[in-house]
């Protein structure tokens, strides 16, 4: 096939386009569910709790992802200022997957139990109480929004179809692990575990 006959027709190269990433994607992606790196979860890794569960949900509907990614690349800037790199075998569990490249905040991969609960919630509800020069929005409405944990079972049965390992009693006991907390106690409780699966490596 002359390739005049591919430039003079646009359908055809965009046909041609599709073919050769399809075939690059499967070629890069395809193996990776087959390594045991990537699937199989890090040791001492466990499914987030009740609490953290809803505490991740409040992190993706606040928008949380937009400014801070979950991803320590290997390089030695970010293994010196976060620690160990995020390797897979940490997010097995994760669902939606939290990796992504955008930093306008600094990366919550090893926040977890780097600062106090109380730091946390002070920081939250108002960034610049502690960081002054912080251009982070406050969130002062999650202390005063009281969680409803009708819904976590039903989240945590969705989860465990996916291959998180939930047992019957964390399902059953979901609701009341969540009753009387505030979405402010679920987002410390969810920000306190990022990374500590990992946290004594370097």
């Amino acid at each position: 096939m002359s390739h005049d006959i591919v430039e003079k027709n646009i359908g055809l190269m965009a046909l041609l386009v599709l073919l050769v990433i399809s075939i690059g994607g499967l070629v890069e992606i395809v193996p990776l569910f087959f390594l045991k790196s990537t699937t199989e979860p890090v040791e001492g890794l466990k499914p987030y709790t009740a609490l953290q569960l809803e505490g991740r949900d409040v992190y993706i509907r606040e928008g949380c992802y937009v400014c801070h990614s979950q991803m320590i690349r290997p390089f030695r800037a970010e293994t010196e200022r976060y620690g160990h790199y995020s390797v897979a075998g940490e997010f097995v569990y994760d669902h939606p997957f939290q990796w992504g490249s955008k930093r306008t905040g600094p990366d919550l991969a090893r926040v977890g139990g780097r600062y106090s609960d109380e730091w946390q919630r002070v920081h939250l509800i108002n960034p610049r109480d502690v960081v002054p020069e912080s251009n982070m929005p406050a969130f002062p409405w999650l202390e005063d929004a009281m969680l409803d944990g009708s819904e976590t079972p039903k989240k945590m049965s969705a989860m465990r179809t996916l291959g998180v390992p939930y047992t019957d009693a964390d399902i059953a006991g979901a609701s009341a692990a969540v009753e009387g907390k505030t979405e402010l106690d679920a987002l410390v409780a969810y920000l306190q575990n990022l990374g500590t699966a990992l946290s004594n490596r370097r």
